[in-house]
């Protein structure tokens, strides 16, 4: 079925809505079993979105959240990041799957007093505290602070690994950014935001006119979701009227925080050549070898060389904990864009909504089948690995699993935000990359089971002849599937856990100040 469509920014309006609904569009924590060895290199959220902050048109704003869990109280240490280790930001601007920009985050750790280390006379003896502060910290020069956390950002134009890097500075000069200490608690820093925002730069973009902002450091967890029962077999009945929708069941909001990269880059700067639709990805690397170091020091515990390894990759998150199977999640991180064809089959033919009817075939009263019988599922595969034309398709397809987003596109403000993106007529949402305030796990429940085979109420955003909002005439059938395809498809799926555009800030870089780990309200 072909639809007359609108455009905005040149790009056509098709609001498919589901990309990357052949998995859950949530939140990656331990999502396969070689991560779990290596939390501080796990990559957990990829957001992707063009700016909402008053008086930031034309920028687009990439977050790329990283280490799980991060409980607030986690000392004496807390979550550096792995000095070891590269931590990137990938965007293809052209379709191919293959990354025409990588912004490379490399992190360094220095002890204080200068190299050092803070010490104390104990006696006869100088003797070097334990502790990564010895009093409060403000952001002042004269902190005391006893390991500082700094950091570079290269951009990288073609291949990650043999292309042209260049240095991202800051606009008053110098390259090397600091990482503000993580949320100790009140006593240690008093007014964690105020500290923290110090560290937000203005930043010089190699080949851009105007200039961008970075800052990575730790922010409060921004991803809802029911996530204990979500994982004892979905010990609960995902559906409106049948579990209360409240943040009493989000187990990650209020109680963990995560560390973020945080990128806001010129629009004209991303999108080269192409149709204004990028695509983007997170991975994060280590050197292929790795020798335990008998007598380690603080400048480390093992010796590394060799070529980059990719331990981590993300773009729509819970792909991997949902989607690929047991046997290929470690395959999948190591993966890139270019070869996800080999792992296809886990979306033209997905498990989950078969384990959703085998778990709630009997509690939705249903008596055969609910899992959507179209198979191969080309909805899932227009919508997970190709994009759709006129919404989030580029100008060349070719099939991968990478987060688009058209630039073209306005933001929404968001005290105009749905937390349903596309499906409730807000076009500049989930799908069309991804806002912290998108409630992911909700639409990706109800795409999975056959959303997109019943109408949805976008005729008049598509420029369907005749069609007006809030009347019957809104309501077309995208063409993918038939409702029959779908018995249950448009039924109100939830996980109970909701999210929306007031639970992060409407300025860069979006997510709250982490939580403390004493002394707050929380």
């Amino acid at each position: 079925m072909t639809f007359p469509i609108k455009t905005a920014g040149g790009c056509a309006l098709l609001a498919a809505l589901a990309a990357g609904a052949g998995g859950v569009h949530a939140s990656s924590h331990r999502e396969a079993p070689g991560i779990t060895q290596t939390p501080k290199i796990d990559a957990t959220d990829f957001y992707m979105f063009n700016s909402y902050e008053t008086g930031r048109d034309g920028y687009v704003t990439l977050i790329a959240n990283y280490q799980p869990l991060q409980a607030p109280y986690g000392g004496p240490n807390y979550f550096t990041m792995d000095s070891d280790a590269i931590y990137e930001i990938h965007i293809d601007n052209d379709g191919d799957a293959i990354e025409d920009l990588t912004f490379q985050f490399e992190f360094e750790n220095t002890l204080g007093a200068d190299g050092a280390g803070i010490a104390l006379p104990i006696g006869d003896e100088t003797v070097a505290i334990p502790l990564r502060t010895a009093g409060q910290i403000s952001g002042a020069e004269d902190d005391p602070l006893n390991e500082v956390e700094t950091y570079t950002v290269n951009m990288v134009t073609g291949d990650r690994r043999s292309g042209n890097a260049s240095a991202v500075t800051m606009t008053e000069g110098g390259a090397t950014f600091t990482k503000p200490l993580d949320n100790i608690g009140t006593k240690t820093i008093p007014d964690y935001e105020a500290y923290a925002d110090q560290y937000i730069y203005e930043v010089d973009v190699p080949g851009c006119d105007l200039p961008g902002r970075v800052f990575a450091g730790q922010r409060e967890e921004a991803f809802a979701v029911n996530l204990g029962e979500v994982f004892d077999l979905v010990n609960l009945v995902p559906l409106e009227g049948s579990i209360e929708n409240t943040r009493a069941n989000d187990d990650l909001i209020g109680q963990f925080n995560v560390t973020s990269l945080a990128l806001e880059l010129p629009i004209a700067c991303v999108t080269g050549d192409g149709n204004g639709v990028i695509g983007g990805w997170t991975t994060s690397s280590l050197p292929q070898a790795e020798v335990e170091d008998p007598s380690p020091t603080y400048e480390g515990t093992s010796v590394f060389g060799g070529a980059w390894v990719q331990q981590s990759r993300l773009s729509a998150p819970l792909v991997n904990e949902v989607v690929i199977g047991l046997p290929d999640k470690d395959l999948f991180n190591a993966a890139e864009p270019t070869q996800d064809s080999a792992l296809a089959t886990y979306v033209t033919n997905p498990t989950l909504p078969a384990l959703i009817d085998i778990l709630f075939r009997e509690a939705l009263g249903a008596e055969e089948n609910i899992a959507p019988s179209n198979l191969p599922r080309q909805d899932l595969v227009t919508a997970f690995l190709q994009g759709f034309p006129g919404l989030n398709q580029q100008s060349t397809v070719t099939a991968s699993e990478m987060m688009r987003l058209n630039t073209g596109i306005p933001a929404t403000p968001q005290g105009s935000q749905n937390n349903y993106g596309v499906l409730a007529e807000d076009l500049a949402g989930f799908p069309n990359g991804r806002r912290p305030g998108d409630d992911v796990v909700d639409l990706a429940l109800r795409v999975a089971m056959g959303r997109l085979c019943h109408p949805v109420p976008l005729g008049a955003e598509l420029g369907v002849e005749g069609a007006e909002e809030d009347t019957e005439s809104d309501m077309i059938n995208l063409g993918l599937c038939a409702p029959e395809d779908a018995p249950v498809g448009d039924e109100p799926f939830i996980d109970g856990a909701p999210v929306d555009a007031f639970d992060v800030t409407a300025t860069f870089p979006y997510l709250r100040t982490p939580l403390p780990g004493a002394g707050g309200d929380s």
